[in-house]
């Protein structure tokens, strides 16, 4: 399961990030590691790459298979960037990676809820020692608070009234599963809305499905990706060795937007030299071979 994942923009990284023998990376959202496996080549034979990865089940998958003796994964929460290094004795630090997209194995064989294309409990928990589910979120949390979130985590447009109606229908069943937010999300948009599509080629831009957005809202929300990132950035930048590169991978445009503010602000204090005035995109190839990545951008950054 752990090779159907196709690692987003790997050239790029690779280009951008130029790891050469020796060297040592921080790879802050590891997954099935198809980046930093790429990378250990590059950095072979005495650099390392330190992992870190929240989902306890991809690293289980990952040391059955055996890991490579350069690799040290950890299983963690990059806000804790910073402490995760220093625990592990990880330094210097000539790279540091940010791939904050999910793996296919989440998507489609985790069970937890990620994908609104499936019957599954609401959960979207990466870590699952964390306490608060997107079951509880929906089913407890005010009606204007929903709202708020589906706002400013998805940026959607109906968020006051798929919260009115989650608030509707939750006083009648607990509303448990993916399937069934879906249809309330279905009932509380307009019909246009519904008919939109999932692009499966082509231009980056497109039509999405109308759950999309919530769904986002509600994982961001569960896991706190915005704050995490927030916390996390600053550190990536403090572990760096002068010369050290930074590249962050964005699915959605909040990250890409806190990423796009921090780098610029950095630049501003003239702590580091932007690498990419434009974020990088996928070819065209790639989101045929890979319609998920059709979505992604990568910023990178130089510590001067």
């Amino acid at each position: 399961m752990a090779m159907r994942h196709q690692p987003v923009l790997k050239n790029e990284v690779l280009e951008y990030l130029k790891p050469t023998p020796g060297e040592n990376f921080i790879d802050c959202t590891f997954g099935f590691g198809g980046h930093s496996f790429a990378i250990l080549e590059k950095i072979k034979p005495d650099g390392k790459v330190l992992g870190i990865e929240a989902d306890e089940k991809e690293i289980e998958i990952l040391e059955k298979g055996g890991l490579n003796e350069r690799l040290v994964l950890v299983r963690g929460n990059f806000s804790d960037l910073r402490k995760i290094a220093q625990e592990n004795n990880f330094s210097p630090v000539n790279g540091i990676l940010f791939d904050l997209g999910f793996s296919s194995w989440q998507i489609e064989a985790s069970g937890r809820g990620f994908s609104f294309q499936k019957d599954e409990p609401l959960d979207m928990r990466l870590d699952t020692r964390a306490l608060m589910t997107a079951k509880q979120i929906v089913n407890s949390w005010p009606k204007e608070k929903l709202a708020e979130i589906f706002r400013e985590n998805g940026e959607e447009r109906y968020a006051l009234r798929i919260a009115d109606l989650i608030y509707q229908s939750r006083r009648r069943k607990e509303i448990e599963t993916t399937s069934q937010l879906v249809e309330i999300i279905r009932k509380a948009v307009p019909f246009a809305y519904q008919r939109r599509k999932i692009p499966r080629s082509g231009k980056p831009q497109g039509g999405k499905h109308f759950a999309t957005k919530t769904f986002q809202a509600l994982r961001i929300a569960v896991n706190d990706e915005l704050g995490n990132l927030e916390k996390a950035l600053p550190q990536a930048l403090e572990l760096l060795e002068k010369g050290g590169r930074l590249a962050v991978i964005s699915f959605q445009s909040l990250e890409d937007r806190l990423a796009k503010n921090f780098l610029r602000e950095e630049k501003r204090k003239n702590t580091l030299k932007i690498l990419t005035p434009k974020p990088v995109r996928p070819s065209l190839e790639e989101i045929r071979e890979n319609p998920r990545s059709r979505s992604a951008k990568m910023r990178s950054a130089v510590k001067i």
